[in-house]
């Protein structure tokens, strides 16, 4: 087991050293990364390594910065890391980097000890080392928040469920729900939660989260969640069940209330409000593997965090538009099959040509398909209703971006209320997670409004 978890985490580790590489080292400057020791209760024999800026705020934040397998403090810090570096010299909150010190560099998120606050795992020294800055510097309590990438980003799940008291925020790139990779027999390994093929109701991961904490009725973190479409290291439908998870705990509808995209491969859905600092707030990155963070994404996540401060995005995203624009949604795994829509217009009959384009994503006994529905004709579309058969022995477990209806064989999708027009030349992207027993393909032919579409 040790060697096939390392040969793995070597596939993973090696896009993010890379991209590090291309992000270039920081300056040298006076202040460092310095390795700090009796910092309090260390079960599991973390290293601790600590960053103050040569600027302190006077009530500075801090950011428990986690890296990923095979990863090193060292190489989070100078590589995909940077930029919440720059932005500490620039705003003055103060870094936490643990470290693992295991063969593996992996973080335990998996052992029953891992999975229950003050349990006697990773968690439990990293949490000493958040108790040792306090204690020596002025950090402000409402600013405490955690990110991490990959084996990271699964602690940043964890930690937000175990400290919900202490975290105010976190942001996750490309890992799973607190609890996903539970095991019992010792290893760290689970492949069905890596597989993406461990899906949970929202509640049950909720009390899964909840567990963690036994007793707990106070308010949950924020959380922004990062996952590349293509990944099959900790694969793509993990983003959708902490979508669930996080929703949750935090009392919201798993319908987004605002959909826009920052870049043109990106679909970001907000929920409980629409905010640069939402509460639930999802990243979805089509065409994107296990490599996440990419250049200039932190500078979202620091907005979000609040680590800059300001209510907008700094140095250099753009604020959000208004949630009053009319943005093209694409795939954000929120709606079931069976959830409620609001309304929508009713479809126009024979609205002119269509094309439709479809990707699949697929694993083991289920899959994701993305499917790219574009107006060619030279009329408007006003609402629309698209038809098409599944392959045999396919079953959709959940949809995005329209209903589905019925799960199996002969399938309509109906559009939702914010994508029902489409101008001539405009497209939008719906999509659908099912389970399949041997057959991944993808549907023949389709069918808009009643109009055979071409398909691409």
């Amino acid at each position: 087991m040790k060697r096939r978890l390392t040969a793995i985490l070597a596939a993973v580790a090696l896009p993010l050293v890379v991209a590090g590489m291309f992000l270039g080292v920081r300056p040298a400057a006076a202040a460092s990364l310095t390795r700090v020791t009796g910092f309090g209760n260390n079960p599991t024999n973390l290293n601790m390594y600590l960053y103050v800026p040569d600027r302190v705020a006077a009530r500075p934040a801090l950011l428990v910065l986690v890296h990923y397998c095979g990863g090193s403090a060292g190489a989070i810090f100078n590589g995909n890391g940077h930029d919440y570096v720059s932005a500490a010299d620039r705003y003055g909150y103060i870094i936490v980097v643990p470290e693992a010190t295991r063969s593996e560099k992996c973080f335990d998120v998996s052992t029953p000890a891992a999975l229950r606050r003050d349990g006697g795992s990773d968690s439990t020294g990293i949490m000493a080392m958040v108790s040792y800055t306090r204690q020596r510097y002025n950090v402000d309590p409402s600013r405490i928040v955690v990110s991490g990438f990959s084996s990271g980003a699964m602690m940043t799940n964890v930690l937000a469920a175990e400290y919900p008291d202490v975290f105010s925020a976190a942001s996750a790139f490309s890992g799973v729900p607190a609890g996903c990779f539970a095991t019992t027999n010792g290893s760290l390994w689970n492949s069905q939660c890596s597989g993406g093929q461990l899906i949970k109701t929202a509640q049950q991961w909720g009390d899964q989260a909840r567990a963690m904490y036994s007793g707990y009725t106070g308010r949950y973190p924020r959380i922004q969640l990062w996952h590349g479409t293509t990944d099959t290291t900790l694969a793509y439908p993990n983003y959708g069940e902490e979508i669930k998870q996080w929703t949750n705990l935090n009392g919201l509808s798993q319908t987004p209330a605002f959909t826009d995209h920052p870049q043109s491969s990106w679909t970001r859905t907000r929920y409980g409000n629409t905010s640069t600092q939402a509460t639930v707030e999802g990243i979805s990155i089509s065409g994107v593997g296990h490599q996440l963070p990419m250049n200039g994404q932190l500078a979202y996540a620091i907005s979000f965090l609040g680590l800059d401060g300001t209510t907008t995005p700094s140095p250099s995203p753009s604020p959000s538009p208004s949630p009053s624009a009319s943005p093209s949604p694409t795939p954000s795994p929120s709606p079931s099959p069976s959830s409620t829509p609001s309304p929508s217009p009713s479809p126009t009959a024979g609205s002119g040509a269509c094309r439709v384009s479809a990707t699949v994503n697929a694993w083991n006994n289920g899959l994701t398909e993305n499917l790219t529905i574009t107006n060619t004709g030279s009329s408007a579309v006003d609402g629309w209703s698209l038809a098409f058969t599944l392959p045999s022995g396919q079953t959709i477990t959940g949809g995005w971006n329209a209903t589905y209806s019925p799960t199996s064989g002969q399938v309509t999708a109906k559009n939702m209320s914010y994508n029902g027009s489409l101008a001539p030349g405009a497209s939008t992207e719906v999509g659908f997670q099912a389970t399949h027993t041997g057959n991944a393909g993808e549907p023949a032919a389709f069918t808009l409004n009643g109009a055979t579409c071409s398909v691409a």
